[in-house]
């Protein structure tokens, strides 16, 4: 079993900046690919990031490319998302999920444990 715990989320302004942490707990997420998922009120779940086991490969969402980043430091057992200039339509709560495999991407299927979330909201 994974636990996995947010945060870093708050309410900021268009053009500010965030970086979310995802704790793991319970065992050793090195193995696994990681990913960050965003839901909206009225909206489905949608993919923001993902990133391999080692790091090396990292993969986003249109949406966000150029704008966040997301990393890992496999000593501390935690994932990061580093979100710059923000938009009022980044608004969500936003999820860390671990991968069922070394390398997740985009389908929530590739992954099997998720955390709570923590919430961003941009005002404009």
């Amino acid at each position: 079993q994974v636990q996995l715990v947010e945060s870093g989320g708050g309410l900021v302004q268009a053009g500010d900046s965030l970086r979310l942490s995802c704790a793991a707990s319970g065992r050793t997420i090195s193995n696994y690919g990681m990913g960050w998922f965003r839901q909206a009120p009225g909206k489905e779940r949608e993919f923001v990031a993902a990133i391999s086991w080692t790091g090396y490969s990292t993969y986003s969402a249109d949406s966000v490319k150029g704008r966040f980043t997301i990393s890992r430091d496999n000593a501390k057992n935690t994932v990061y998302l580093q979100m710059n200039s923000l938009k009022p339509e980044d608004t969500a709560l936003y999820y860390c999920a671990a991968g069922r495999g070394p390398f997740a991407r985009g389908s929530t299927a590739d992954y099997g444990y998720w955390g709570q979330g923590t919430q961003v909201t941009v005002s404009s």
